[in-house]
């Protein structure tokens, strides 16, 4: 059979009509799957219609209900309790906070006050033992350095020393010699001398050592029966006597210009107001130039009241009224200044005897300490001006100053054993600690060096 070939329009005719199935394929599967699409989805409503579409209607909202005038009164019960609960919680914190603030107010004032006390113990400390290193001075055997080394006991160490193991007639007439030219005075000499003989005599004296013992053993004799002469106790370790139930207690102070009288009442007022006693000074001394002014900065440092009178004024009556007014205001005690006066001019002994009456009249007994200050450095003068002063006012104590300027010491033992006036004070210095009480047997122990 003979083969049939298509033409080139059939063969395009074919794949157009093939074509066209597949592309209704496609269709058709389309629109399925759009069909399906729509099934499962609510049907869509146009706009047009959605809007004339009455809404859906709403849950009616429940009516409020009104409250009762109870319940009301029951709310603002309960918002007032809780109002007052925050306000006490407030009023606590607050407290609290206040406690807080106040607590620790407290503990800085107290670390502050504590640390104030300990400033000022420190303080007091440093100046107790100021007053300490400043109340130790000098001591009496510094005091005494020039006689011991320079005077009359360097002549009677060199004698002691130089013996040769024997004492003899030759030696008491050396030791004449030394005492004779000292300045403890002639009859002074003459007993130590005396008492030298007698033991030798007695065959006491086998040495020089012996014979320092006994001029040492003499010599604290006298001072012991000087200071015997006045049995008054004498007040702590100021050297004076001071009667407590006499108030006040009334000091005269005596003797001549530029032996240490306005410093010595000065110091032993610094003295006094240290132990407790209450004193006042009474500038007697209105006839010197710059006396008044220079009692009145020895009474500031001191910080004692002094009773002064106008320039050239009685001194009587400057010294009654500052008696009168250590009656008045219950002081212990008085120190009375007086013009220095010289010894040998009778008239100005009998003013200060007139002075000692007023003082009397202000004070029945008073004064009750009559000092006489001398200067060691006057040497034999020194008992000269002791025997006059003595006869003239009934001196009770001598206060020896400038001991330490002066090779001269040696006249506290022919004061003791002429006038047999007990030495209350000596002056071995210019600091406050250098007046110190007189102590017989320190002196000697001073003076001999042991």
């Amino acid at each position: 059979m003979p083969e049939q070939t298509l033409s080139s329009s059939q063969l395009w005719m074919i794949l157009l009509a093939l074509a066209a199935v597949v592309i209704a394929l496609v269709i058709w599967r389309t629109r399925a799957r759009k069909k399906a699409r729509d099934l499962q989805a609510p049907p869509s409503v146009p706009p047009q219609l959605e809007e004339k579409r009455p809404p859906p209607p709403q849950p009616e909202a429940p009516k409020r209900k009104e409250p009762s005038p109870k319940a009301l009164d029951e709310a603002a019960r309960k918002a007032a309790y809780r109002e007052r609960k925050e306000a006490e919680r407030a009023e606590r914190q607050r407290r609290r906070e206040e406690e807080a603030a106040a607590e620790k107010a407290r503990q800085e004032a107290a670390a502050r006050a504590e640390a104030e006390r300990q400033a000022e113990a420190r303080r007091l400390e440093e100046e107790r033992q100021r007053k300490i290193a400043a109340e130790a001075g000098r001591t009496l055997k510094d005091g005494l350095a020039r006689t011991r080394e320079g005077g009359f006991m360097a002549r009677l160490a060199g004698l002691f020393g130089g013996a040769g193991g024997e004492i003899s007639d030759q030696t008491i007439g050396e030791l004449e010699e030394i005492l004779f030219t000292a300045d403890i005075g002639v009859k002074t000499s003459m007993r130590l001398v005396e008492g030298a003989q007698e033991r030798l005599r007695k065959k006491e004296l086998a040495s020089p050592e012996k014979l320092r013992a006994s001029i040492r053993t003499d010599i604290e004799g006298i001072l012991a029966k000087a200071r015997a002469s006045d049995d008054r106790p004498l007040f702590r370790d100021l050297g004076l006597p001071l009667d407590e139930a006499r108030r006040p207690w009334v000091i005269m102070v005596v003797g001549v210009n530029g032996a240490g009288k306005t410093t010595t009442i000065g110091k032993l007022a610094a003295k006094l107001e240290a132990e407790g006693k209450r004193t006042i000074l009474a500038a007697g001394d209105t006839f010197r130039a710059g006396a008044t002014e220079q009692l009145d900065v020895w009474a500031e440092r001191a910080q004692v009241p002094l009773v002064k009178g106008a320039e050239g004024a009685d001194p009587g009556s400057v010294l009654f009224d500052a008696v009168q007014r250590g009656v008045r205001e219950d002081f212990d005690v008085v120190i009375c200044d007086t013009a220095g006066r010289l010894h040998t001019k009778a008239s100005l002994m009998e003013e200060l005897k007139k002075v000692q009456r007023v003082i009397g009249k202000a004070r029945e007994g008073a004064p009750d300490e009559v000092l006489l200050v001398l200067d060691a450095t006057m040497g034999q003068n020194a008992i000269q001006q002791a025997r006059q002063f003595h006869e003239a006012l009934g001196v009770t104590g001598i206060a020896l100053t400038k001991l330490d300027g002066t090779a001269k010491g040696g006249v506290v033992i022919g004061i003791s054993d002429e006038l047999e006036i007990p030495v209350r004070l000596v002056g071995v210095g210019e600091s406050l600690a250098d007046l110190r009480p007189f102590h017989p047997k320190e002196y000697v122990d001073a003076l001999f060096g042991s």
